[in-house]
C-alpha cells in the first residue's frame, strides 16, 4: 500500500514537471523570432501556490511602466492611506444666515477627490436650502494652499495637450477636469452646431466649422492650449448627414472651472450669488464648517485601475502627501510612500526611478521583477488588501480596460490585471487562476515597439491563456 501511494506521488510529480517543461517552452517560442530583434520584453511569472518561479526573461531589466504604475500607487494608497480614507471636499464660512440670506463668504477646501462630478452640486445646493441658505451674499473661495503650483507631472509631454490623459492637476477638481465636446451638423452651408457637457460660460466657443453637402473633412476640435485658455476650437467641415462628434478635451485651471459650475448650478437653483470667485488662503480656525462630501479610496481605486485614470492615480500620491506631510501637498513628497512600498517588498527604491503616480511620463523605470515583488507583497503579507487590489484590476474579457482582450477562452475572467500603454510600450500585470488551482502573479513589459500594438497584446493575452489553462 505505501509503494502504491509512492508510485501515485511519482506519476502526479512527473505530470506535473512535464506540464511546466511544456508550459515553460510555450512560453519561451512565444519570445522568439525576428520581432524581439528591436523589440525588448522582460516577463516575472511566480507560482504563488507552489511558492516557486515557474519563468524569468529579463525580469531585471529597466523598463517603462505605463499605467502599469498604478499598481504602485494603489498599492501604496491601500497599505498607506488605507481602504476606508476619504477624499473630503468641504465648505466653510465666515458669515451668518438671516432671513435666508448668508451674510459672507463660502469657502471651499479641496481634498483631492478625482471624482467629483457635476452630479454632486446637487448635494450641496440640498445642504445649503436645508440650513437655510436661499441667497449668498459674499464670495465664494477656493484655498489656493492644499497643492503645489505644479499643474502636470514630470516628464508629461506638452504636445498630448489638450487630452484627456493628461488632466491638469488642482486639490480641487470637477468632471475629470474636463469638458465634453459635442459637434453637429447644421444647415447647409452654414456653421455646424456645437454643444457642450456641461453648458457653461467658463469656455468660449470658436466655431469655424462649416455644414457640407461633402464628407466630414478636415475637422479639428480642439483647444487653445497654446495660449493657455479655455478657448475651445472646431475647424474644417463636417457633413449635413453626420452622425454627431463627440470629443472631450482637458481643461486648465480645475479649481476655477469648480467654481464657475458651482455658481451656475446655484443659480439654476435659485440661489444667487452677489459676490466674485476666486482664490484665496484660509484660516480653518476662523471659520463655521457647513458641510463636506467625502468619498472613500475603496471606491477611487476602482476608476483608477480598471479604467486607468490618471487623475485619480495622481490624485492618490497627493492625498498621501497631504495626509502626512507637510502641506503644500506634492507629488514628489507623496512618491515617498512608494518608496516605503518598494522597501516592503525587499528591494531598494534607488535603483528605479519613479517620478509621477500614473505611468504618463518617459523618465519611470522599474522592473517586471519588482512589480512582481509588489503583486507577492500582497498576496502573502497583506490578502485582505490585496482582494481589494485585484478586484480594482481589470478582469479579462469582462470590464475595464481588458473587457474586450481573452474574450471566450481560458482567460476570461480568470485573469485579473492592470494594462499599461504608452507609445512603444505595453505592460500587462497581474493575477491568473489556472485550471488545476495554482494561482499564479504575473508581470510582462514589451517595449520599442513601432506598428506592432496588435502583436504585443496578442503574445501577453497568449501567455494570459496558458497560465489560465495550466493543469500541472
Amino acid at each position: 500500500m505505501k509503494s502504491l501511494h509512492t508510485l501515485l506521488l511519482i506519476i502526479i510529480f512527473t505530470f506535473s514537471t512535464f506540464a511546466q517543461k511544456k508550459l515553460i517552452k510555450s512560453i519561451d517560442s512565444l519570445l522568439t523570432g525576428s520581432f524581439f530583434d528591436t523589440t525588448l520584453v522582460s516577463v516575472d511569472i511566480y507560482n504563488l501556490t507552489t511558492k516557486k518561479s515557474l519563468y524569468q526573461k529579463n525580469q531585471k531589466l529597466l523598463m517603462h511602466p505605463a499605467s502599469n504604475m498604478k499598481i504602485y500607487t494603489s498599492a501604496a494608497g491601500l497599505l498607506y492611506l488605507g481602504e476606508d480614507y476619504e477624499f473630503t471636499t468641504s465648505l466653510y464660512t465666515n458669515g451668518m444666515i438671516l432671513n435666508g440670506e448668508l451674510l459672507g463668504n463660502i469657502f471651499i477646501k479641496g481634498g483631492f477627490d478625482p471624482d467629483f462630478v457635476s452630479e454632486n452640486f446637487q448635494y450641496i445646493i440640498k445642504v445649503l436650502k436645508e440650513i437655510g441658505i436661499n441667497k449668498i451674499n459674499g464670495n465664494i473661495l477656493v484655498d489656493i494652499e492644499r497643492k503645489d503650483s505644479l499643474y502636470w507631472g514630470n516628464g508629461w509631454m506638452w504636445d498630448d495637450d489638450p487630452s484627456t490623459d493628461f488632466p491638469y492637476m488642482s486639490s480641487l477638481n470637477v468632471n475629470d477636469n474636463a469638458i465634453t465636446v459635442i459637434v453637429k451638423p447644421g444647415s447647409l452651408s452654414e456653421s455646424a452646431i456645437v454643444e457642450t457637457i456641461p453648458s457653461t460660460s467658463f469656455v468660449s466657443i470658436n466655431n469655424q466649422a462649416v455644414t457640407t453637402s461633402g464628407s466630414t473633412k478636415d475637422l479639428i476640435i480642439t483647444r487653445d492650449f497654446i495660449n493657455r485658455s479655455n478657448e475651445i476650437i472646431i475647424k474644417g467641415e463636417i457633413s449635413a448627414g453626420s452622425n454627431r462628434i463627440i470629443e472631450r478635451i482637458n481643461l486648465i485651471h480645475p479649481e476655477e472651472y469648480f467654481l464657475v459650475l458651482l455658481k451656475e448650478e446655484l443659480a439654476r437653483n435659485e440661489i444667487p450669488v452677489t459676490g466674485e470667485l476666486g482664490l484665496a488662503t484660509f484660516d480653518y480656525e476662523q471659520l463655521q464648517p457647513l458641510m463636506s462630501i467625502k468619498r472613500p479610496f475603496k471606491d477611487v481605486i476602482i476608476n483608477l485601475n480598471k479604467m486607468s485614470d490618471n487623475l485619480s492615480a495622481e490624485m492618490t500620491i497627493l492625498a498621501l502627501s497631504e495626509k502626512y506631510l507637510e502641506l503644500p501637498a506634492s507629488t514628489f513628497k507623496g512618491l515617498k510612500y512608494v518608496d516605503s512600498l518598494i522597501i516592503n517588498a525587499g528591494f531598494k527604491p534607488g535603483n528605479y526611478r519613479i517620478v509621477d503616480a500614473s505611468g504618463i511620463s518617459h523618465y519611470n523605470l522599474v522592473s517586471a521583477e519588482l512589480t512582481l515583488g509588489i503583486l507577492k507583497l500582497f498576496y502573502y503579507k497583506y490578502p485582505s488588501l490585496k482582494r481589494t487590489l485585484e478586484n480594482s484590476f481589470s478582469f479579462a474579457g469582462i470590464d475595464g480596460t481588458l473587457r474586450n482582450r481573452m474574450k471566450n477562452g481560458p482567460a476570461q475572467n480568470k485573469v485579473k490585471a492592470k494594462t499599461g500603454t504608452v507609445s512603444g510600450v505595453s505592460a500587462l500585470s497581474g493575477y491568473a487562476y489556472a485550471v488545476n488551482g495554482d494561482v499564479f502573479a504575473f508581470s510582462i513589459f514589451v517595449q520599442n515597439h513601432f506598428r506592432k500594438s496588435q502583436r504585443v497584446l496578442e503574445i501577453q493575452n497568449k501567455i494570459c491563456e496558458m497560465l489560465a489553462a495550466y493543469n500541472g
